[in-house]
């Protein structure tokens, strides 16, 4: 176990587990068995689950704990509810240096708080902040923030921008992403204050690990010309919910539209087009900025989907992730 990443996994949150929880391992070590996994969960539930996969029994530990954060209770709820979760222990075998990264598919407000609860900022981040994967034209982007934090400084979104490029680089090994802000206009002159000044600021450094390239609008995200998108809270939560609506809705649609003979010779298309937009590939947002890297699959995700978020959570520790944003911080003052 020397050479294993050490994923930490609250194996008891979100819908369908532990059952797809532990489906999903299976189906990462098909591919990768680099990972030993610590289940935080209901001993007898997992003991019973891991009893019909007994390949699995030399790459998992179970730990018991007796209480489970529910999906719709609010942020500060689950966060004080137990200190005997699944979730808050599969976070906090990362402040005691149990394990290399955490793992949650549970209630995503409470896993936020629980981790900046128990685990410590980089220096110089003032604010962590939730990036996830985009799929575009060319490949994928990563998009932050995600949800995090509403409202953000000059400083949130540079300090976006550098985890953001040290994301990038650790999961498709690029030496310098091209990074862009989200905005209403391409136009220096368009944006709000905060806008503005985060333009000048990484105009002005230069910086030899990414490359900035202004502002990007809505509509060209998915163009793949842009590696990293960076925004607050607010809007890159909205974008995000309209995008995945807007996919569903395409591909629901578009089946419809057509007749079976239609879908009979476009079949092989078809499939290319939907596992394009298959939301299980890009599954694994990742909470940055924290000393210890904490990953959220989505909750209603299948076990193809977590196996995805596993393998995000082993590339982001053989690529020394907290390392190469610690290394490329831009100092700005509060």
């Amino acid at each position: 176990m020397l050479n294993k990443v050490k994923i930490a996994v609250d194996a008891m949150g979100g819908k369908g587990s532990p059952k797809k929880i532990i489906e999903g391992i299976e189906i990462s070590l098909k591919s990768n068995q680099e990972n030993f996994f610590y289940l935080y969960g209901k001993k007898d539930l997992l003991e019973q689950e891991i009893s019909k996969r007994k390949v699995l029994q030399k790459y998992c530990e179970i730990i018991n704990t007796e209480d489970i954060v529910l999906d719709d209770e609010s942020a500060l709820t689950g966060a004080k509810k137990s200190k005997n979760s699944s979730m808050w222990k599969a976070v906090e075998s990362l402040r005691e240096k149990n394990s290399d990264i955490s793992l949650s598919a549970g209630n995503t407000g409470a896993l936020l708080v629980i981790s900046r609860l128990l685990l410590k900022t980089i220096a110089g981040i003032s604010k962590p902040a939730l990036a996830g994967l985009w799929p575009n034209q060319n490949s994928m982007n990563v998009v932050l923030d995600l949800g995090a934090n509403i409202e953000c400084t000059e400083k949130n979104l540079t300090d976006f921008a550098c985890m953001g490029s040290a994301l990038f680089k650790s999961l498709f090994t690029n030496d310098k992403p091209k990074i862009a802000l989200l905005n209403v206009g391409l136009e220096e002159y368009k944006g709000n204050d905060v806008l503005k000044k985060t333009f000048s600021i990484l105009k002005e450094n230069k910086m030899k690990n990414f490359e900035f390239c202004g502002y990007i609008e809505g509509n060209h995200i998915m163009e793949g010309n842009i590696d990293v998108i960076i925004t607050d809270g607010f809007t890159g939560n909205v974008a995000l919910k309209t995008a995945e609506g807007t996919a569903n809705f395409i591909t629901k649609n578009l089946k419809n539209s057509l007749n079976k003979l239609s879908r009979l010779l476009s079949y092989n298309s078809l499939k290319k087009f939907k596992n394009k937009l298959d939301p299980r590939k890009y599954n694994g947002a990742i909470f940055l900025g924290l000393q210890s890297p904490v990953v959220k699959s989505h909750g209603s995700i299948d076990s193809v989907g977590f196996a995805h978020s596993i393998n995000v959570c082993n590339k982001i520790v053989t690529a020394k992730l907290i390392e190469k944003i610690e290394s490329n911080l831009i100092t700005v003052d509060d």
